[in-house]
């Protein structure tokens, strides 16, 4: 795994045929004693365009972003950007494929997952189809999102205490990515990943996008006609090219 700064925020060059012995590292990291790791988790951060913007400016956000175990870049702008300004090309990766790999890699330790956010009947759903997918890891729990702040505290015990080898988060939850930043010390050491829409591909609600569309990188159209909003991100493209112009011409300067 190669880990580079782009525009100031990092991203890790993990290519498929790499990522298990990636993860196997990870799970299997120690400590300068010798003794496997605990307190602060692994936080795997999916990267999108709109974050890694986010993260140039948004103080917890980007604290979260430099932390990470893994940033895997999800977008194909931020690989077109990487190799226009370091030569460099980043692998990228359907959020869905990713996850399904990483838990195919657990699978085979026999490690554990919780999942936490969406709503009951797509979280049951969830949790019954990946029992069938990937029967060998053990779910040690569940809770759906709009967690009441005084159920909070007994939320986050439980994550703890079931140690799982994955916290799978989504939508749902106050804050977002930002409850994992902010707990990050309180839950259990192992994997942590937020993506919004998964639970609801996983429980057959949403359809994720093809792979042909995804190649093209024309996967945030669909997003834009569920949110019409999401089209004044335009102008947040055309920042990000500023930015790369100009860094480019700083280097050569």
């Amino acid at each position: 795994m190669q880990r580079i700064m782009f525009l100031n925020v990092p991203i890790d060059i993990v290519h498929p045929e790499e990522l298990p012995e990636v993860v196997d590292n990870l799970l299997m990291s120690r400590n300068e004693q010798g003794v496997v790791s605990s307190g602060k988790g692994k936080n795997i951060v999916l990267l999108s365009l709109w974050d890694l913007l986010r993260a140039r400016r948004n103080g917890l956000f980007r604290s979260y972003v430099l932390e990470a175990s893994l940033v895997i870049p999800i977008s194909r702008s931020i690989v077109s950007g990487v190799k226009f300004l370091t030569g460099k090309v980043p692998a990228r990766y359907m959020p869905f494929n990713f996850v399904v790999s990483l838990l195919t890699l657990i699978e085979r330790r026999e490690g554990s997952l919780f999942l936490l956010g969406g709503v009951n009947p797509v979280l049951k759903k969830t949790e019954r189809n990946l029992h069938i997918t990937f029967p060998h890891v053990t779910i040690v729990g569940r809770y759906a999102g709009h967690i009441r702040k005084r159920d909070e505290p007994f939320v986050i015990e439980a994550i703890r205490k079931a140690s799982p080898s994955l916290l799978l988060a989504g939508k749902g939850i106050r804050g977002k990515e930002l409850w994992l930043a902010r707990n990050n010390t309180r839950l259990n050491s192992g994997f942590r990943l937020w993506c919004s829409d998964l639970f609801d591909v996983f429980a057959e609600k949403r359809r994720r996008p093809s792979d042909a569309v995804f190649d093209k990188g024309l996967e945030s159209i669909g997003f834009c006609f569920r949110n019409p909003l999401k089209f004044f991100r335009i102008f947040s493209y055309f920042r990000y090219k500023f930015l790369l112009l100009f860094y480019r011409l700083s280097k050569r300067s």
